[in-house]
C-alpha cells in the first residue's frame, strides 16, 4: 500500500472517528450536563470549529488523493463542500430559528427540528461517504 494511501485512510478514519465521537458523545454529554439555553449556547460556540476541522481534515485528503485515486477525491471533496454548507448556510439558520424559539416566535420550533433534522442527515451523508471512501482504498 503507497503512503500516500495509508495517510488518506488515516485523515478519513479521524475524520470518522471524530464525527462519531461529536454524535455520540459530546453532544449528549453537554445536553445531559447543562440547562437546555446553556447547551445551545455551547455547541453554537462549538460547531464552527468542528465545521473547520472537519473541512480542513477532508480538504487535505481530496489533495492528497487527486493524484492517485479520482474517485476519492471526489467524495472528499463532496464532504468538504458538505462542511461548508453546514457551516456556512445550515448552522446560521439552525442558530436563528433556535434564538427565535426561545423568545416564543410561532413556528420556529418546528422550523428549528426540521433544520436540525437536515444537519443530521448531511452529517449522515458524510459518515456514508467517509466509509465509501475507506471501501475505496482498502
Amino acid at each position: 500500500m503507497q503512503i500516500d494511501t495509508v495517510v488518506i485512510i488515516w485523515l478519513v478514519g479521524a475524520l470518522f472517528g471524530s464525527m462519531l465521537f461529536f454524535a455520540f458523545t459530546v453532544a449528549p454529554t453537554v445536553f445531559r450536563t447543562l440547562s437546555a439555553e446553556d447547551a445551545g449556547l455551547f455547541l453554537q460556540r462549538l460547531f464552527p470549529g468542528y465545521y473547520l476541522w472537519g473541512l480542513v481534515i477532508a480538504l487535505l485528503g481530496a489533495a492528497i488523493a487527486m493524484g492517485t485515486n479520482a474517485t476519492v477525491s471526489v467524495a472528499l471533496l463532496l464532504v468538504a463542500l458538505l462542511f461548508v454548507f453546514e457551516r456556512q448556510t445550515l448552522m446560521p439558520l439552525i442558530n436563528h430559528e433556535r434564538d427565535q424559539e426561545l423568545q416564543g416566535t410561532p413556528g420556529a420550533g418546528r422550523r428549528f427540528k426540521y433544520l436540525h433534522f437536515s444537519s443530521m442527515l448531511v452529517n449522515g451523508l458524510q459518515l456514508l461517504l467517509l466509509l465509501v471512501v475507506t471501501c475505496l482504498l482498502i
